[in-house]
């Protein structure tokens, strides 16, 4: 017993440090890169204003536009690896921010649904959620083929249950080899062990997958 108990200290670490890096990056990214591009943008922008002729300031604004697509890029890819709004507002504020960002990149939509009273949550396990649910979001954009998913959130005294369904082709469980989509499945499962809750994922061919999780309050 002692020996799993040790494995599974060494495979929480494992995962609270590779969040600390992504936090780390999604910071450098935002503060560092994000700012820098920022201030070459405002520098050229007053350069354009200051310019007479045409062609150069028509290849100026090319650039300055250039620039400002850079650091929107910046912005999603810092948020798609660590949302602010998960340490300051909760776990329902992030994934309601993920889920405009994930519309906008992949077209598809998402009916969020919360019931009952949002409690809030140690950041080591909120972290845990919003990643299999990142997770389970990201798998239906490669591979359910469709354009609706239904999320819920049901918030009980005793625990957190949230449900992903996709309504896509679905898949059998059984028949898939060691694949990127296997292994997704087996870091959701450990993800949620490791908080003392449960992930379950059910599929049927023609009828979609759903993702249940559940997380002890």
């Amino acid at each position: 017993m002692e020996h799993s108990a040790s494995k599974q200290q060494i495979r929480s670490y494992i995962i609270q440090s590779q969040e600390e890096e992504i936090k780390r990056i999604s910071m450098e990214l935002h503060e560092g890169v994000g700012q820098s591009l920022f201030s070459i943008l405002t520098g050229l922008q007053l350069v354009e204003l200051g310019l007479s002729e045409p062609h150069l300031k028509n290849y100026l604004h090319e650039m300055t536009q250039l620039i400002e697509k850079s650091i929107q890029e910046i912005r999603l890819l810092s948020v798609e690896l660590h949302p602010p709004a998960l340490a300051i507002l909760g776990l329902l504020p992030a994934i309601k921010s993920y889920i405009k960002l994930y519309t906008s990149t992949f077209g598809i939509l998402v009916d969020l649904e919360s019931t009952g009273e949002e409690r809030k949550i140690p950041e080591q396990k909120s972290v845990a959620v919003f990643r299999v649910c990142q997770e389970a979001l990201a798998n239906i954009a490669k591979y359910a083929d469709t354009s609706n998913v239904k999320m819920s959130l049901v918030w009980k005294e005793e625990e957190l249950r949230i449900s992903v369904i996709d309504f896509g082709g679905g898949f059998v469980v059984d028949e898939m080899g060691n694949n990127h989509v296997t292994l997704g499945i087996a870091a959701m499962k450990e993800r949620m062990l490791l908080t003392g809750g449960h992930c379950v994922i059910s599929s049927k061919i023609g009828e979609g997958t759903s993702v249940e999780i559940s997380l002890p309050l």
